[in-house]
């Protein structure tokens, strides 16, 4: 079953175009990871998804339920954390979780999920004096009181300390493990890698991708790279006559070897045999970054979400 269903979805800003043909589904109970540069069309993606965008085309259904027109049915299932949150600014935490908690039939105590996403000491601290990373932890409390069955995170880990990005990452973890369908929009790829059953990739307003993450790093066609240094020049015919070998580059003392399957032996029984005494050799296999990189032609900054 499919919690999450995106058909032909278009959406348009003057003469620009933010999303266009957009197409995917997602399974009920997986986590799901967007990826894209700025101005790819994730957040007006993940918005028409929640209801909080009407698309120009194509169609959009969460547990089957339109979100623009079954607006108090998706509110029901549906928890939506994004990047800025626009609250009361003269109400509490406390207040606030209650505040929303209300809204719902079934709901998570308001004083336990205060203290699950570590607000406690600000519990009665209003809004307008939190901080950055405070206020984001805050906007998860409200997307997940509701007991949702899918949540939309957006730039989930922004301006969080590396202590509370664990434990928040850990959260996630927690609602994938109970059957929550997670739509995660990162800029982290480690968070993309360790929460994400598959991986959405945007780029211009278009999905270039849609694999799990060792999938899309197939689907950019790199291979592996050995590299090391030695004194000398050695018979690079014979190095590049090697099985999967599909490139010799060497830039001073230092030789980099490219290409796919399992370098390491064959490359090391070849020096070896040349008498070749190799310093530093290691290999280098191709990151989710590498593969975002080869697929869009733009490196993944991991502080792009807070500048967005």
């Amino acid at each position: 079953m499919n919690a999450i269903e995106v058909r032909g979805l278009r959406k348009r800003y003057g003469d620009r175009t933010a999303v266009d043909d957009v197409g995917f589904t997602v399974a009920a109970g997986s986590v799901t990871g967007v990826l894209g540069p700025n101005g790819a069309g994730k957040t007006t993606t993940v918005e028409c998804v929640a209801g909080l965008r009407r698309p120009d085309g194509g169609t959009v259904r969460v547990l089957g339920l339109d979100p623009w027109r079954d607006r108090r049915a998706v509110r029901a299932v549906l928890g939506v954390q994004l990047q800025e949150a626009a609250l009361h600014d003269m109400l509490t935490v406390t207040e606030l979780v209650r505040l929303h908690r209300a809204l719902h039939r079934d709901g998570h105590d308001p004083a336990r999920l205060i203290d699950v996403v570590g607000l406690t000491e600000q519990a009665g601290t209003r809004f307008d004096r939190l901080s950055g990373g405070q206020q984001q932890r805050l906007s998860v409390a409200l997307a997940l009181v509701g007991r949702p069955r899918v949540v939309i995170l957006d730039e989930l880990t922004t301006g969080l300390d590396p202590r509370s990005r664990a434990e928040m990452l850990d959260l996630v973890q927690g609602m994938a493990d109970d059957g929550v369908t997670v739509l995660l929009v990162s800029h982290r790829m480690d968070e993309i890698e360790r929460l994400c059953d598959r991986v959405l990739l945007l780029d211009r307003g278009r999905v270039v991708a849609d694999a799990d993450p060792a999938g899309l790093v197939a689907a950019a066609g790199l291979g592996e790279r050995v590299r090391f240094r030695a004194s000398g020049d050695l018979d690079r015919d014979a190095l590049r006559a090697l099985p999967g070998v599909g490139s010799v580059v060497r830039t001073g003392a230092e030789f980099v070897l490219s290409g796919d399957g399992d370098l390491l032996g064959p490359i090391g029984a070849e020096l070896v045999r040349q008498g070749v005494v190799a310093t530093g050799l290691r290999i280098e296999r191709p990151t989710l970054d590498d593969a975002f990189l080869e697929l869009t032609g733009r490196r993944l900054d991991p502080g792009a979400g807070a500048a967005a």
